[in-house]
């Protein structure tokens, strides 16, 4: 029997269009925002810009933009989350190509060291100006910004540990962020020219790094 407290069902599915509509609307000015700040940043070159000209961009009221974000920083950390969301998925859709699971890791590996070496042709101040300042001041949401990237290559080592192409003790997430971060340290420092270093680091070197070290057992 039903209590005279609960809500008829025709009004809790009112509510719930409600919501859904309300989340949809929200979702799209979320939106048009974070588009609006990465056409600046694309025109611009950098994210030297102020919350008044992504409001502009986007035609929405400051009223509004501040519902949705605290400031300009949570707006670059949604866009950089964004950005490392985008490069996982392409990443686990090459990692979807191969069957073996070290090939799997190896295209994850070139891949992203591709993804991460600089591109004179190509201006990206989310990883070059603001992901490093990031990383010195707020460190936990880097962290953050990458788990969809470190649940990938989690993955890709637990497959590996499973088919022993790999020491069965190791921990496959604690070798996966080492993978990663070595992978894309040097991949931002392969643009950097010396004297001593004339010949630019390949991918293919870096896999045979990760994969084999430089240790005899």
């Amino acid at each position: 029997m039903t209590s005279l407290s609960e809500k008829p069902a025709w009004k809790q599915r009112a509510v719930e269009r409600s919501l859904r509509s309300a989340k949809l609307r929200a979702e799209e000015r979320v939106q048009r925002f974070l588009d609006a700040a990465q056409a600046i940043i694309t025109e611009k070159g950098t994210t030297d810009f102020t919350v008044q000209e992504v409001v502009d961009r986007s035609r929405q009221s400051l009223r509004s933009f501040y519902l949705q974000f605290d400031g300009k920083h949570e707006l670059l950390l949604a866009l950089f989350e964004d950005a490392l969301s985008r490069i996982a998925e392409q990443l686990r859709a090459a990692a979807d190509g191969p069957t073996d699971p070290l090939d799997k890791l190896q295209v994850t590996v070139e891949l992203l060291f591709e993804l991460c070496r600089p591109d004179p042709a190509a201006q990206r101040p989310l990883f070059t100006d603001f992901a490093p300042q990031l990383l010195v001041t707020h460190p936990s949401q880097v962290k953050i910004a990458h788990a969809p990237m470190l649940a990938l290559f989690s993955e890709l080592m637990e497959l590996a540990k499973e088919a022993k192409q790999v020491p069965p003790d190791i921990n496959s997430r604690r070798m996966a962020a080492m993978v990663m971060q070595t992978v894309m340290f040097t991949a931002q420092s392969a643009g950097v020219s010396e004297d001593d270093t004339q010949h630019t680091i390949t991918a293919s070197e870096v896999w045979n790094f990760c994969a084999h070290g430089f240790a005899r057992g």
